[in-house]
């Protein structure tokens, strides 16, 4: 019977059941349903607010990887620029010292040619006076020998003059 009471309802226990799911109802509707959906929009504003916040971040990222890109860009023009400089300075430097060497061995070659010139003028003078000297001397000894006697020397002095009216006239 327990069985069949179960099956059939009765009438006040439907009235309660109703009764009793009413109130629960109300109760729910007076008291948690208004917190339930505002937490529940609370929630869904939240997570429309974190999935637009991870749209702008996204957009934000991209925006500046496409700015670091940019500025990667401008260094490395930057970069081959001031690299391009210093090639040229360091070029134009090794010209400068190139042509200063070059002038400076030109230089010191014209000073070692006037040296050489002037040294082997300086020896030729050397060399005539030794000459001279050494001519003079045998000249001298020569004519010791040869102008030992006084009748040698008249003739001497006879043919030197005959030879100087000769030029002149």
């Amino acid at each position: 019977m327990l069985l069949a009471s179960l099956v059939e309802p009765s009438i006040g226990l439907i009235f309660w059941m109703t009764l009793t799911f009413l109130t629960v109802l109300f109760i729910l509707a007076k008291f948690a349903w208004k917190p339930i959906l505002n937490g529940l929009k609370e929630r869904e504003a939240s997570i429309a607010d974190a999935l637009n916040e991870a749209k702008r971040a996204r957009e934000e990222m991209a925006a500046l990887g496409a700015k670091n890109e940019e500025l990667m860009r401008a260094a490395r023009e930057e970069r081959e620029v001031l690299l391009k400089e210093a090639r040229d300075i360091r070029d134009k430097e090794i010209a400068e010292a190139k042509g200063k060497a070059k002038a400076e061995a030109e230089a010191l070659l014209s000073r070692a040619r006037a040296d050489i010139q002037n040294e082997k003028k300086a020896a030729i003078v050397e060399m005539k006076n030794q000459l001279a000297e050494l001519s003079i001397q045998v000249a001298e000894v020569i004519l010791k020998e040869k102008l030992a006697d006084r009748a040698a020397q008249q003739s001497l002095v006879d043919k030197v003059m005959t030879e100087a009216e000769l030029r002149k006239s």
